[in-house]
């Protein structure tokens, strides 16, 4: 893998939200990961006595960025049980989910491995009437709050 130069497809990866089936029963494929990020925030800090005029920048906390997960709809209320966990039993319902890209033949490439994760807000489809082949999707946000990055070898 360190030969290569092209970069990688954006259309093939996997979600694995470990949820109550298991992590290898999948349920139900995402058709749009966003969001995957992590901020450091800085402090601004000057000495009285320095003898340039400048500020030092001194690395603070991080967060980790909502990640938002689209999907058809596909007849599960995996989504929607998850939402109602975390509602009902609070941090009992975090979670470790891990978001793998894959190469053109399938393997992976790398893994963003998100800690302590719950969902923040669900989004149903949008109905219309107008007849058409949209596909009914919803929508998933996630806050975590750590991110590791784990390359294949």
């Amino acid at each position: 893998m360190a030969d290569r130069t092209a970069p990688y497809g954006a259309f093939n990866f996997a979600v694995n939200l470990n949820g109550p089936n298991g992590p290898d029963s999948p349920l139900g494929g995402f058709s749009d990961v966003s969001g995957i990020g992590s901020e450091i925030t800085l402090s601004e800090y000057r000495n009285g006595n320095e003898k340039e005029n400048h500020v030092r920048k001194i690395p603070g906390t991080h967060k980790v960025s909502d990640i938002t997960l689209k999907r058809g709809i596909v007849n599960s209320e995996d989504l929607w049980d998850w939402l109602k966990q975390v509602q009902r039993e609070g941090p009992a319902g975090q979670r470790t989910v891990s978001i793998t890209m894959r190469d053109e033949a399938g393997d992976d490439v790398q893994t963003w491995v998100l800690r302590n994760v719950v969902p923040t807000k669900y989004t149903g489809p949008t109905l219309a009437a107008k007849g058409g082949g949209d596909v009914a999707m919803e929508e998933l946000v996630l806050a975590a709050e750590g991110i590791d990055l784990e390359v294949a070898s």
